[in-house]
């Protein structure tokens, strides 16, 4: 799923949660009976407080009142109608325009008929699919960044009270759920705190887990941190008390099962139907559109046609075509986070300089990454940098439409994704696999579920390997008689199950599943 240069204008976060649809039905007067029952509570005890040294035995006056209260919001909050048993709230602690497999996961359940509600933080636009879907319904809630002054132990804690509170808001004053399906990680404090709402409510809690959260901490903390081995601990106290739990690959279904517990369902990614090869004609468009920002898609030319570095269209018969002499079009999308080392592809594209300056008979390259994230800065550096003549390098923010069209006019794509946990995939390359790019992917455990060496890409270890691959994929450029081209075939000839089957096939009995 593309992350796009676009920003979602999300609404302010105020007392209610605001959406970006009609608000008609997402009041209910369930909602403001519980929120009455709490207000109340709260005011009894607090009469207590203030009145402890009275001559009336206000303590015992204010425990009898919560006493009575308490069952009346519980019954509030649980008061099942009509429409709950179609409501499902999709929640994740991050960016829900990043977030494109809970996205695929709310459009599946709005194309079963289910009204969706999904809260997470809107830092970009979601695919346009999201926003247009009348079954769909975004709240969002504000990134918290915790006190700033002090340890960053106090940063931590601060942040997960205060996101504990806002979630706790959010999910107690909407509609009455029959599922939340939360996405881990970020689990802290999402775990706890949606298990304690489901457990008030009655909803049934899943669990999708893409990774585990305390080994993305491990990476800049280390695995013997204190905060580490709390999130660790976190994470196998609060897993195992889900209703039901999603997983990425087999690989974490065994270990959940040996050393959770938890008994979970392999869901694959699979790529959206927007990510598959494109038209040259809208190649040429795309290459045109990039070309008036980034200066490495231009090409000049003379005006009876309109050229970019790539393609050509004729102006008198809108032809278009690819150039014979254009360089090959390399593409890695990235986080830019600890678990991916992009200093590996920046050492292998010098390597690949020398071989040209040496004197091989390679392609130019214009190797694209797209993404944004914490260590763009870093290494934004390092490109500055280098003094390369054949490679050039562009770092563009895309539209979400333009992404897979990207991906479907790229030559080769490239992954630098390591898993912390050695038990994940990455969705990028799953993405490159519906465009039928190879892809030249960095080793580590399980990625054997997805890339398969030499039959639909390559894998390697360090950046010598890597450059050796581009040189051997990119030896025959631009024929499609070479390796690349017999992987790009074997693409299109096993493209296997979509996400809508694959979906349908291993959550929706969860979903229908009788209580």
């Amino acid at each position: 799923m593309m992350r796009g240069s676009f920003k979602y204008q999300a609404p302010p976060i105020c007392d209610e949660p605001r959406h970006h649809k009609s608000q008609t039905n997402m009041a209910p007067r369930s909602s403001c009976r519980a929120l009455l029952a709490v207000s109340l509570l709260v005011l009894a005890l607090l009469a207590g407080l203030f009145a402890a040294h009275s001559a009336v035995r206000w303590p015992a006056v204010s425990l009898a009142i919560a006493a009575a209260l308490l069952p009346l919001w519980g019954r509030s909050l649980r008061r099942r109608d009509e429409g709950t048993s179609r409501r499902v709230c999709v929640l994740v602690l991050g960016d829900i325009g990043r977030s494109p497999r809970m996205q695929y996961h709310a459009l599946s359940l709005s194309k079963h008929g289910y009204h969706v509600t999904f809260v997470g933080f809107s830092e970009t636009k979601p695919h346009g699919d999201v926003l247009s879907e009348e079954k769909i319904t975004i709240v969002p809630i504000a990134e918290v960044k915790g006190v700033r002054v002090g340890p960053k132990v106090v940063t931590y804690v601060t942040k997960v009270m205060v996101q504990s509170l806002q979630l706790l808001r959010v999910l107690l004053t909407m509609e009455l759920q029959e599922h939340v399906l939360m996405q881990n990680p970020p689990g802290l404090p999402s775990i706890a705190v949606t298990w304690f709402v489901c457990l008030l409510r009655g909803s049934r809690f899943i669990i999708d887990w893409h990774n585990y959260g305390y080994t993305i901490m491990a990476l800049s903390h280390g695995p013997a941190h204190p905060v580490v081995r709390l999130a660790k601990w976190y994470e196998h106290f609060f897993g195992p008390l889900a209703s039901h739990n999603l997983c990425v690959t087999n690989a974490m279904k065994d270990d959940l099962q040996k050393n959770w517990s938890i008994k979970a369902t392999t869901l694959y990614d699979r790529p959206a139907s927007v990510f598959r090869e494109t038209p040259l004609r809208l190649q040429h468009e795309l290459f045109v559109r990039l070309a008036a920002v980034y200066p490495q898609f231009r090409h000049t030319g003379s005006e009876e046609a309109e050229r970019t570095i790539f393609s050509v269209r004729d102006l008198a018969d809108s032809t278009v075509t690819l150039r014979a002499e254009r360089p090959a079009l390399l593409l890695s999308s990235t986080s830019w986070t600890e678990d991916e080392d992009f200093s590996i592809l920046l050492t292998a594209l010098e390597e690949y300089e020398g071989f040209i300056k040496g004197g091989a008979s390679l392609p130019p390259l214009l190797c694209v990454i797209t993404g944004k994230g914490p260590q763009k800065e870093h290494y934004m550096k390092l490109i500055d940098s280098l003094h390369l003549e054949h490679v050039k390098i562009c770092t563009p923010w895309l539209e979400a439409e333009d992404y897979p069209l990207l991906l479907g006019s790229a030559d080769l794509g490239v992954c630098l994704h390591k898993s912390s946990s050695g038990l994940d995939l990455p969705m990028k390359v799953v993405d490159m696999f519906g465009c039928c790019l190879p892809v030249c992917a960095i080793h580590f455990n399980c990625l054997d579920e997805l890339v398969k060496h030499e039959e639909n890409g390559l894998i390697f270890k360090d950046s010598a390997e890597l450059a050796e691959q581009l040189k051997a994929l990119l030896s025959d450029f631009p024929s499609s008689d070479g390796k690349l081209g017999t992987f790009r075939r074997n693409l299109r000839a096993s493209r296997g199950q979509c996400w809508d089957d694959n979906w349908d096939q291993n959550v929706l009995p969860l979903i229908t599943a009788p209580r």
